[in-house]
């Protein structure tokens, strides 16, 4: 593999990730708005959301 492969294999990984996050982030809301956050999803998107936040954390702290 290439450094440019790598590099953009990174960038979608990068991309990936921030659409995951935007998507769990809606549904968290969706739940709120039916007041359902005390529900096992809400729990796991929750926890999801905290992963996703460092793993997006981390990859801006490398310029990603």
């Amino acid at each position: 593999m290439t450094d440019q492969e790598r590099l953009a294999a990174y960038e979608a990984f990068a991309a990936e990730v921030r659409e995951e996050l935007s998507s769990t982030v809606a549904r968290m809301e969706d739940l709120q708005a039916q007041n359902k956050v005390k529900t096992a999803t809400y729990r796991q998107l929750f926890a999801a959301r905290v992963t996703l936040k460092e793993i997006d954390r981390r990859l801006v702290s490398h310029g990603l």
